[in-house]
């Protein structure tokens, strides 16, 4: 292990050695920036590891919102979780196609819906296959299991427990998008967004919590991290980024470090930034 609690994030090494156990699920939780114009699911049919499913980020969310892929309610994931053969007792480890970039948000979303038998793998399929583990293509069949979930709303924020927290705070804001964006020096991918941050918001641009293998760095590096950046780790966060994807890799690596009460903003600065009534900062 490379890290301090296997719940949270286990190794190549591990996943290997468990991956035949009838009890365990592999997702593969790629997910692509529009811009780039890459095809997450096309990419999996072609590469994955060995009976991985695929969890479409997209698809499995809120149809209701206008916001991208906004948590979906506890009905839809309760009955997507079924068709890709995810059961209760189940362990579940989740990984993508960059290391470690969208697997810990469909982290959160099982940890938002009340289980907590999930982790992530450290470095994801690039480390998988540098350590040279095998790989498959196709598609799995896939047989209907029963699954059980509870939404745990405490660890979700909505734009007006944010700005609350902004004008009070009552909770730190941690915004994990690069520092250019943060500061609102270059414009938001997402077309008619305001450039900026969130009054008052702490930057922790996600990749510097990974080293370059894609992997998590050590709890204490990534406790300095946090601590130099001007997030008081006695007090609760709020995480966010571009679209509710890289905050997830914040909250994780809080979990790591043992801090239990952060939240996900799971509208970030897609919402924030095109409502013009709210306060945006930048600098």
């Amino acid at each position: 292990m490379t890290t301090s609690d296997p719940r949270l994030l286990v190794s190549t090494e591990w996943l290997a050695a468990h991956l035949g156990a009838p009890d365990m699920r592999v997702l593969d939780a790629s997910w692509h920036m529009p811009a780039t114009g890459r095809d997450a699911y096309a990419e999996f049919r072609e590469r994955h590891i060995p009976g991985a499913r695929f969890f479409d980020i997209d698809e499995i969310s809120d149809d209701q919102s206008d916001l991208p892929h906004m948590a979906p309610p506890v009905e839809k994931f309760i009955s997507r979780m079924r068709a890709l053969g995810i059961g209760d007792g189940h362990r579940i480890v989740i990984y993508d196609s960059a290391g470690l970039f969208s697997a810990a948000r469909v982290w959160w979303l099982f940890r938002l819906f009340g289980k907590t038998d999930v982790a992530v793998l450290d470095g994801g399929l690039p480390k998988w296959i540098a350590d040279g583990h095998p790989v498959e293509d196709g598609a799995p069949i896939l047989r209907d299991r029963h699954f059980t979930a509870r939404r745990h709303a405490s660890l979700v924020r909505d734009v007006t427990q944010v700005a609350a927290s902004a004008k009070l705070g009552d909770a730190q804001i941690v915004d994990a998008r690069s520092p250019a964006r943060f500061r609102g020096e270059e414009p938001e991918p997402r077309p008619g967004l305001r450039s900026g941050h969130i009054p008052g918001a702490k930057n922790v641009h996600y990749s510097t919590l990974l080293n370059e293998d894609g992997t998590m760095k050590e709890p204490e590096e990534l406790r300095r991290i946090f601590t130099e950046a001007g997030v008081d780790l006695t007090k609760p966060v709020i995480t966010s980024c571009g679209s509710g994807i890289t905050a997830a890799v914040l909250s994780l690596a809080l979990e790591q470090i043992g801090h239990r009460r952060h939240s996900l903003y799971d509208g970030s600065w897609t919402e924030w930034g095109s409502y013009p009534d709210l306060a945006v900062e930048q600098g």
